[in-house]
């Protein structure tokens, strides 16, 4: 099966790098069998969300070398403490684990848009009661990421509440505070309390916030509160204090402040976007080679991941700028350059394509800006004629920002800059096909993933790449002056599909964790990650090059 392949893509000058050790393969491709992962210090477990058979896998990992699965935690029918059962239908989407062996694991309803659940269970058990299952209480709809606090005390959890393929319904979104009891057992349902954006509705919502493509877009209906169905959170973080949690709004371009003891959402700050026009890019898939250079495009950010560290006593976010869109069948924002002008859509105005020094009918070849995927929720001249600013969908790399929403640095364009330089002949590759500049039209190598951990005394981020793949690793031990260290791609390029799976190594990174050396079996930090293509979860080791 995949695994750990002969000669890994690197590039960088260090001096931290990544060696991948060895891998769990479930055999199962472009099923989303391995997601998110959570490392247990005590039992030196590793939690793997498989959403191809909604379970949670428990894999041992004393040995990195040869981690092997010990049991599946299986949700269904867990009594709730509201009295419902989780079905058989029901997703895992998440897990975390406590330092005692509470597991938590946030598990979506079928359908989706109805309320999800938390099931608790012993991670660190074994023998006859292994999978020891607690209980689980209701949450919102839609759970998709959740997280506990550093203290232990509560779980976090991000409702994120997306709509029915065809809008018929649309669930607030939300985020769940569940306080946890001291013991190894499941919480009461009032232990649970919901942060809402109810406040935000109206002329309350932040300047720059992202609202559009609700019912009322797509013609199902005229939502009571708009903005809390719009609102959709993706992930969660919580600092250091375990104070205040902060959550991606991926689709509206935001981020949410919550207040942890009050269980309120004190603050919703945009994220603005990054000026192409200074930036470089590939934009099109369809020009037969790497052709990275500035476009009068400004791309929104629309973050996945986000992780919080801290440098001496200040707290800094960061994201990882993935870029998903509002794409459903009763309303999608997407269109590609070369369809505006056509069926109904506003044309590209002249001023744009003269700042690219061609003329309209130039800027919407294939080969220039024509493929390039835009939303046509922004940019559109007050008079409605053309649309005179153009805005593409994700940064393309990471972003650092305070608590207060003030942006430190970015990653500019280096994710696209190493990977072509790194591997050309298979830049912005797709994850299930090996494909020479598949993505380059949209999103490019689509950061998904980001940890912080140190090693020695300076701080790094790591960002998995979820189509290209790999591991880009920077020094952000001066967060104003992020510098690249490592790029990391457990990945052979040779073999591509479900056909080369046995050989390709890891495809499609989704959830990554950094180990600690002090809580790490090799007693060195460790990195592990979950890939939802190959349905494989590697373990790097963190080499501290001399």
């Amino acid at each position: 099966m995949a695994g750990v392949v002969p000669d890994p893509v690197v590039d960088g000058p260090g001096p931290v790098s990544l060696s991948p050790l060895g891998s769990y393969e479930t055999g199962v491709f472009e099923e989303s069998a391995a997601e998110i992962v959570a490392w247990h210090l005590q039992s030196k477990r590793l939690l793997v969300v498989n959403a191809a058979d909604a379970t949670v896998e428990v894999l041992d990992g004393k040995n990195p070398r040869k981690p092997r699965k010990l049991f599946n935690l299986d949700t269904a029918g867990v009594k709730s403490a509201d009295g419902s059962r989780v079905p058989d239908t029901a997703v895992a989407n998440s897990v975390a684990v406590r330092a005692d062996g509470l597991g938590v694991v946030a598990v979506e309803a079928s359908p989706k848009t109805d309320r999800g659940w938390l099931v608790f269970f012993d991670a660190k058990s074994k023998g006859k009661k292994r999978g020891k299952v607690f209980g689980a209480v209701r949450v919102g709809a839609q759970p998709d990421m959740v997280t506990l606090t550093p203290d232990g005390t509560r779980a976090v959890v991000a409702n994120e509440g997306e709509p029915a393929e065809d809008y018929s319904v649309d669930p607030q979104g939300s985020i769940a505070v569940v306080t946890l009891p001291k013991k190894m057992k499941a919480p009461r349902q009032k232990a649970v309390r919901t942060a809402g954006f109810g406040a935000y509705e109206g002329a309350r919502l932040p300047k720059g916030v992202r609202i559009f493509g609700g019912r009322e877009d797509a013609g199902t209906g005229t939502p009571a509160k708009p903005v809390s169905e719009n609102l959709e959170p993706e992930y969660v973080a919580v600092d250091a204090a375990s104070k205040r949690a902060y959550v991606t709004l991926q689709e509206a371009n935001a981020i949410a402040v919550v207040n942890l003891r009050k269980a309120r959402v004190t603050k919703i700050f945009g994220l603005g976007t990054v000026d192409q026009r200074k930036v470089k890019l590939d934009a099109s898939d369809r020009d037969g080679r790497i052709n990275r250079r500035t476009w009068p495009v400004e791309a929104f950010r629309l973050p996945d991941a986000i992780a919080t560290f801290q440098v001496g006593r200040r707290t800094y976010l960061v994201t990882a700028d993935e870029g998903d869109s509002r794409d459903w069948e009763g309303y999608s924002e997407e269109v590609r350059v070369k369809d505006l002008g056509e069926d109904g859509l506003a044309p590209v105005c002249e001023s744009v394509a003269a700042e690219a020094g061609m003329s309209v009918a130039e800027l919407q070849e294939d080969e220039n800006l024509g493929r390039y995927k835009i939303t046509v929720s922004a940019g559109l001249r007050a008079d409605g004629s053309c649309y005179d600013q153009l805005h593409g969908f994700g940064g393309r790399g990471f972003s650092i920002w305070t608590p207060q929403g003030k942006l430190v640095s970015s990653s500019k364009d280096g994710f696209e800059a190493v990977t072509a330089r790194a591997m050309p002949e298979s830049f912005n590759s797709d994850h299930a096909e090996t494909e020479f500049d598949a993505r380059s039209d949209d999103k490019g190598p689509e950061p998904e993933g980001v940890t912080v951990g140190k090693v020695g005394k300076k701080t790094y981020v790591f960002t998995s790449l979820e189509r290209v793949g790999g591991v880009m690793i920077h020094d952000v031990t001066r967060p104003a002056k992020p510098k690249f260290v490592r790029y990391v791609n457990n990945r052979d390029f040779a073999h591509s599909g479900a056909e080369g799976l046995a050989s390709a190594g890891d495809l499609g990174p989704e959830g990554i964790t950094f180990v600690p050396r002090k809580d790490s079996p090799l007693k060195r930090p460790m990195v592990v990650i979950g890939n939802e293509v190959s349905g494989t979860t590697t373990f790097f080791r963190v080499d501290l090059l001399r």
